[in-house]
């Protein structure tokens, strides 16, 4: 059986061991929303893991949808992203970016002027978001995306997904979960289209099918990736019979070849999310959510995963696959700075020795 610490292919992208970082918003983007040497540090510290997937990036301006996150859809940011890029792999890792466009779970305070907040229909999400300029404020009134305005879309992932290779990205993620953008396309809840791109699952799919296309057309299929939480109601979300919807979308993008699907495992009285993927999906799984050393390698000892991805324990453990390792203790992180500006509780975390 494989264990943590030993190498794994997932599609075109080498790993020296099963143990991925996974992605994690931290608000810690300067100017521009580019990355600044602060976040270069945070990646090298943390360039042990097997395989890092970043923090979620916007692949446009309209993408944005929390504050200090960062972007790639400028040359400024590719030239600040390069540093991070190089710095990982001067360390001997591995690093995809994971493409975030918020759609409707965004704030005008967030953004940039001249920007807008879209979605595939026009239905306000309930809740509301941290903004530095104003607190706690509801998400904005979403415009719908006209028809003719979708390939347009797609097409900036596809642009985003050119600007991460020439960042030195060795692969890209799409994030279809959370109750961002693609999923706001995917769910019935926030899909209230009458279109190609609304009504059945496998028209709700499409826009998710059509942007993966997209960005493996750029990076080849073996170096893009999918995130799924399938049945999550996180920010809104909503699916009237989430097994047809993820399983119909599962189906749909076997015939892509992806290098993997980053799986949140989600068990509800609707839904099993790894037994659906299992089922529905013929690619490597990498498994995410909640879990330990001793639970991750009995997915890897089942084969139910080829990988697995840890979040919290990378914020307080740099040296978290050390850890592992040889044992030793993980360090607690603070939740207080999880997301504020600067380096406390993002590079002062200690490494054993």
């Amino acid at each position: 059986m494989p264990t943590l610490f030993d190498p794994v292919r997932l599609g075109d992208l080498s790993l020296r061991n099963r143990i991925v970082m996974a992605p994690m918003t931290r608000s810690r983007a300067g100017e521009g929303d580019a990355p600044t040497a602060m976040n270069v540090e945070y990646y090298r510290q943390r360039a042990s893991a097997g395989l890092i997937v970043t923090e979620g990036t916007q692949p446009s301006a309209n993408g944005k949808g929390y504050c200090r996150t960062p972007g790639l859809h400028t040359s400024q940011q590719v030239r600040a992203w390069r540093a991070v890029t190089d710095a990982v792999h001067h360390e001997g890792g591995c690093i995809v970016v994971q493409l975030m466009h918020c759609g409707r779970i965004a704030s005008h305070y967030n953004k940039d002027p001249g920007t807008e907040t879209v979605a595939p229909s026009a239905i306000r999400a309930a809740g509301k978001m941290y903004t530095d300029a104003a607190g706690m404020v509801d998400f904005d009134m979403p415009r719908a995306l006209a028809l003719e305005e979708i390939p347009g879309v797609i097409d900036e992932y596809r642009q985003a997904t050119r600007l991460a290779l020439e960042a030195g990205f060795d692969g890209v993620e799409l994030h279809c979960g959370s109750g961002y953008l693609p999923e706001q396309f995917l769910t019935s809840g926030a899909n209230h289209r009458t279109d190609a791109y609304g009504g059945s699952a496998a028209n709700r799919a499409r826009f998710v099918v059509e942007t993966l296309a997209a960005m493996s057309e750029v990076a080849g299929s073996g170096r893009v990736g999918l995130r799924l939480r399938a049945g999550n109601d996180f920010n809104d979300t909503h699916d009237d019979d989430p097994v047809e919807t993820y399983g119909t979308l599962l189906e749909a993008v076997n015939p892509l070849g992806l290098a993997y699907l980053h799986l949140i495992r989600m068990k509800t009285p609707r839904i099993h999310g790894l037994e659906l993927a299992r089922a529905h999906f013929r690619g490597p799984i990498l498994l995410n959510d909640g879990l330990t050393p001793e639970s991750a390698q009995r997915y890897l000892d089942q084969g139910a995963a080829a990988a697995v991805s840890f979040a919290r324990h990378f914020i307080g453990n740099p040296d978290l696959v050390r850890r592992l390792r040889e044992g030793l203790p993980l360090a607690e992180f603070d939740r207080a700075t999880l997301y504020t500006p600067g380096p406390k509780g993002y590079i002062d975390y200690l490494t054993l020795g």
